[in-house]
């Protein structure tokens, strides 16, 4: 790595003047020739102007989004948990790895005590992707503070994704399409997400409003089934999860080919795309250049997918409970039962949707297939470390009046980067059990 070069100052040293400076991050640095001046930025307060350089406040600001980030998760994965103990008369347990096996445990006993015959859980994983709308809005402000002829228009928040596209497709979309057909009568070969209006009576994996040819869970007082159907259901069905409808699909339509009835609609690819992506992207991508012709584009890119990458979004997870009480269960019974398994659907949602975002976010896995690698904690790491050890990658001038802020600003970040993976590392293993849960709820 090169050196930093501040008016006639070389840093090639810092990894050994970083043990002075710790604890310096209050000083104030002033450079009237540069116009900075005042205290230093610092990592804690999320003041991350902290160099007066794009490229190596936009490292600075991807380790404060992914501690915040990181604290935010554990945060919820923790509350989540203890709303899910609540349940159990376990409030005032301590969050560990038993606390979890010991919900689970509780969860099945319920179940067993409580449900004759069947018992099922429709679950859709969350789905996690980088936000490329930062990774965009970071590029253009990194090549603008290079004096480069950034473009007075943003340029659209599209990137050249090599995972998978969650959003809209320029090109060709290599797996199946969503959209949302104003007719409702869209070719969903791949599934429907919503209600289907059957054509003839059929399986309803959810709730029926019609006739039901089986045993109803809830009629109407009409005599149509208001939930679940144990046999043919005549009417409509709102599907727990995606299916395939047989009829009328109001909802999200997917497809493996766009439906003409969709072709004026927004279409979201959920897979390769072959071309630029408008939306998240789970895997690598390059941020676009903001500037028709910018030398500092290459050297902005990296910061700007680190802060996309630190700002990875999850969708929830799809849980949904089927199951047939215990005829010898009373009214109350039957009622506390299928309350603490409504709280159950909604705080396991919640702890697993924390848990796939720190797992994303600490190993690179989104469902268990590796998409990040590195991963965006170890990539940032590195990154800041390789700047420590070595000094600051490229050509890069750091204002005079700043380099007594830079130094103790990359020993926190390393220090923050610390404290991030332990924080990631304890949410995503301790929900290994709420994921294994989640596919197979009666053990």
């Amino acid at each position: 790595m090169k050196a930093i070069r501040k008016q006639g100052f070389t840093l090639a040293t810092i990894g050994l003047v970083i043990g002075a400076a710790a604890g310096t991050a209050t000083l104030e640095g002033c450079d009237d020739q540069n116009g900075i001046c005042g205290p230093c930025g610092t990592i804690a307060t999320g003041q991350v102007s902290i160099s007066g350089n794009a490229q190596l406040d936009g490292f600075f600001g991807a380790v404060a989004d992914i501690q915040g980030a990181s604290a935010t998760l554990r945060g919820n994965f923790e509350g989540e948990l203890r709303a899910l103990a609540a349940v159990y008369g376990r409030a005032d347990a301590e969050v560990n790895a038993d606390l979890v096996a010991n919900i689970i445990g509780d969860i099945r006993a319920d179940i067993d005590a409580s449900v004759s015959g069947s018992f099922r859980l429709q679950y859709q994983p969350p789905r996690c992707s980088a936000n490329v709308n930062v990774a965009i809005e970071a590029q253009a402000s990194c090549e603008a503070s290079a004096s480069c002829d950034v473009e007075a228009t943003p340029p659209s928040a599209e990137v050249r994704c090599e995972g998978s596209c969650s959003g809209s497709c320029s090109g060709e979309c290599s797996g199946s399409i969503s959209c949302t057909p104003p007719s409702g009568s869209a070719e969903c070969d791949v599934g429907c997400e919503g209600s289907c209006a059957f054509t003839t009576a059929a399986q309803c994996d959810g709730t029926c409003n019609g006739a039901c040819d089986g045993e109803c869970s809830l009629m109407d007082a009409n005599g149509q089934c208001q939930g679940e159907c144990s046999g043919n259901c005549d009417g409509s069905c709102e599907f727990r999860a995606m299916a395939m409808c047989e009829g009328t699909c109001h909802g999200e339509c997917h497809a493996s080919v766009t439906p003409p009835e969709c072709e004026a609609q927004p279409i979201t690819c959920n897979a390769e795309c072959m071309g630029m992506c408008e939306g998240g992207c789970a895997g690598d991508f390059t941020p676009p250049s903001a500037s028709a012709d910018c030398e500092a584009s290459a050297d902005c890119e990296a910061q700007a997918s680190a802060q996309a990458e630190a700002n990875i979004e999850c969708t929830p997870p799809s849980l949904e409970f089927g199951f047939e009480l215990d005829a010898s269960l009373d009214a109350d019974a039957r009622a506390q039962f299928v309350a603490r398994l409504d709280a159950v659907r909604v705080h396991l949602a919640g702890a697993l949707q924390a848990a796939a975002q720190a797992e994303a976010l600490f190993s690179g896995k989104i469902d268990g297939e590796v998409v990040f690698d590195p991963s965006p904690v170890a990539n940032l790491t590195a990154s800041i470390q390789g700047i420590v050890d070595a000094g600051i990658s490229g050509d890069l001038n750091i204002p005079v009046g700043r380099i007594d802020c830079v130094i103790p600003a990359l020993n926190a970040s390393v220090e923050a980067l610390g404290d991030v993976r332990g924080d990631l590392q304890f949410t995503a293993e301790a929900s290994i059990d709420l994921f294994a849960f989640a596919s197979n709820p009666t053990g």
